[in-house]
């Protein structure tokens, strides 16, 4: 029993350690919480559930915007110590609860003088000609493709006059005006689509697509995950083609990331900025799959001394560099100036800036013909321009390339050979899986398996028995499954076959529909019960039925502590106490199991 009680310990004290070590890469600020509440559980439901969060933590949550009520998504204000107890709470009542991470604009600013000419300045815009913009207009000038710029807004300033414009929605004050009060957004657009030929200030790379303006980013620069996914949802409910998001923050979200899977899923390219903190991985949204992630260069094409790289990154692109104050360096478009809203050359740098560079690029690849977003990332990072000297990951692919880019979107010249760097860029072939933390995300699979090890050895010192291949594979199907398998993808097919091959016994619940919570049916004793019944009687198949039984056990304590989500029962204690239980069921079932053969022999 002692002996028994030291392993339960010690697969908590493992966890705990893994769950704790994890958690490190997902820091992020917040002041408020995002609740997703089921569908199936109706409006009386939700209203009794708002009214009791509202009495006993004195904060009421409401809709995020109009555009929430459809999916029950409703924001409340909330520390840490909330965020924990509304888990404990409404668990069994959500799809998810989740910090409302507040991302920011990655810019710098730095304002050209008051001695800027009025005549055209294209000759300033050494980005647009880095990346050979202008073999690109040969071809397409991105005529018939809409852009969402979702930041802070875009003003029609002089050079945004003749640009083409869409309907968009301010989520920040809520009103159908999207304008900006800060200058970031009307920056990021122009590099995208101003006007251009006009004999005015400067170029944009699309001039001839639309923008629509979707502001998320208060004056200050800054706003909420849950703005943000909303404004994803939107943008690719209304016809956008491309979403540019020159912003991010630390904190994966779970809102978030659904939303930039709705718009891809939709047709659209989802271009993200890297992020400004010179930091060896990009920040979010970038990192999330389905994502362009794009590092900044200075005028040298070297790295910009501010930007992000290494895991997310997924190609480089100008975003300037003002150091010493040297404004020819930066990314020269017309704003405004937020003091007194009036429009102002200025230049900018930042991952901010690089990011517009790409979707601008990606629009021209679209107006070319090219409609799946996959093949147009493909061909965004194939026509890049290699670095070979790189171990860092700061360029990704290569630095963008626009004429290249058109040129293969014109020929099509996307072949099977692309398989293989696809195969590379996607699951282990790829550095950066290990580098975003796909080593962390293994570990907690490792320790169930070392568990289901473990348990198995310590039954066996009170009931002898023979190691055997059977055996082995009961303890892997039943703590992990062939989990190594997820991150393998077969090319253009689904996903779902590896997932369930991926799975452990409790996970199978969700592996299809790719679910984190754990059905209580499979995360319970219920499965192996049933094998022991029918499988027993075998002498083969029924040391698979045990140590399935054991590896069972194994998962379902280290899932305790380090993820304890359960359907019906949130992620809280409740939880918990479920699949601790179900884990000695489990342990007390295999005993029998053993003890039975034993009488058997």
């Amino acid at each position: 029993m002692k002996k028994f009680l030291f392993v339960c310990l010690f697969l908590i004290g493992l966890g705990w350690a893994l769950s704790n070590f994890s958690g490190l890469a997902n820091k992020g600020v917040y002041d408020s919480i995002v609740l997703d509440f089921r569908e199936d559980i109706g409006v009386t439901k939700i209203v009794d559930q708002i009214r009791t969060i509202s009495d006993e933590y004195q904060v009421t949550p409401r809709l995020n915007s109009e555009f929430s009520l459809s999916d029950n998504v409703y924001i409340v204000k909330g520390d840490r110590q909330l965020l924990k107890n509304l888990r404990s709470s409404l668990g069994k009542y959500t799809e998810y609860i989740e910090p409302n991470y507040v991302y920011s604009k990655d810019a710098i600013i730095f304002e050209s003088g008051d001695d800027v000419p009025n005549d055209p300045m294209y000759g300033k815009q050494w980005n647009l000609r880095s990346i050979n913009v202008e073999s690109a207009w040969n071809e397409t000038k991105g005529d018939g493709i809409t852009v969402a710029v979702i930041d802070t807004g875009v003003s029609k300033v002089p050079d945004l006059q003749k640009t083409k414009f869409v309907a968009g929605y301010d989520f920040v004050n809520d009103r159908t005006s999207a304008t900006d009060d800060n200058g970031h957004g009307t920056h990021v657009a122009g590099t995208i689509a101003q006007a251009t030929n006009n004999n005015y200030g400067v170029a944009g790379i699309a001039y001839e697509a639309s923008i629509m303006p979707l502001k998320v980013l208060a004056a200050s620069g800054g706003g909420t995950v849950s703005d943000i996914a909303e404004s994803i949802k939107f943008a690719a409910d209304n016809g956008a083609d491309v979403i540019n998001m020159s912003l991010g923050g630390g904190g994966e979200s779970q809102i978030m990331k659904e939303a930039i899977n709705y718009a891809h899923n939709k047709g659209v390219v989802v271009i993200a900025a890297a992020g400004n903190a010179n930091q060896n991985s990009a920040s979010y949204p970038a990192r999330y799959p389905h994502v362009v992630g794009v590092s900044a260069t200075d005028p040298a094409g070297e790295k910009a001394p501010y930007s992000n790289f290494g895991a997310g990154v997924d190609i480089s692109a100008p975003g300037g560099s003002t150091k010493g104050q040297n404004e020819a360096g930066g990314i020269l478009q017309e704003t405004i100036n937020p003091e007194n809203g009036k429009s102002v050359f200025a230049s900018f740098q930042g991952t901010s800036m690089a990011s517009p560079h790409v979707a601008g690029v990606a629009a021209l690849i679209k107006a070319s013909g090219i409609e799946d977003p996959e093949e147009i990332t493909n061909i965004l990072k194939k026509s890049a321009r290699t670095v070979k000297e790189d171990p860092l990951n700061h360029f990704g692919a290569g630095q963008l390339d626009a004429a290249a880019a058109v040129k293969l979107a014109i020929k099509g010249q996307i072949t099977f050979r692309d398989f293989f760097r696809w195969l590379y860029d996607n699951g282990y072939l790829n550095p950066g899986f290990w580098l975003d933390g796909g080593a962390v995300a293994l570990l907690p699979k490792l320790a169930m398996v070392l568990g289901s090890y473990i348990l198995a050895w310590l039954l066996r010192n009170y009931f002898p028995f023979s190691w055997s291949f059977p055996l082995h594979t009961g303890l892997v199907a039943g703590s992990s499954g062939l989990f190594f398998l997820r991150g393998f993808y077969v090319f253009d097919l689904p996903q779902w076959p590896m997932r369930v091959m991926g799975s452990s016994v409790p996970e199978l619940g969700g592996a299809i529909q790719g679910s984190g919570i754990l059905n209580p049916i499979f995360a319970s004793v219920l499965i192996p019960a049933l094998l022991i019944v029918f499988l027993l009687g075998n002498q083969q198949w029924k040391w698979v039925a045990i140590g399935t039984t054991i590896g069972v056990a194994s998962c379902l304590i280290v899932s305790a502590v380090i993820d304890p989500a359960v359907w019906g029962l949130g992620a809280g204690i409740p939880a918990q106490i479920f699949l601790v239980l179900n884990a000695l069921l489990c342990l007390g079932l295999a005993r029998l199991a053993i003890r039975t053969e034993e009488r058997l022999t």
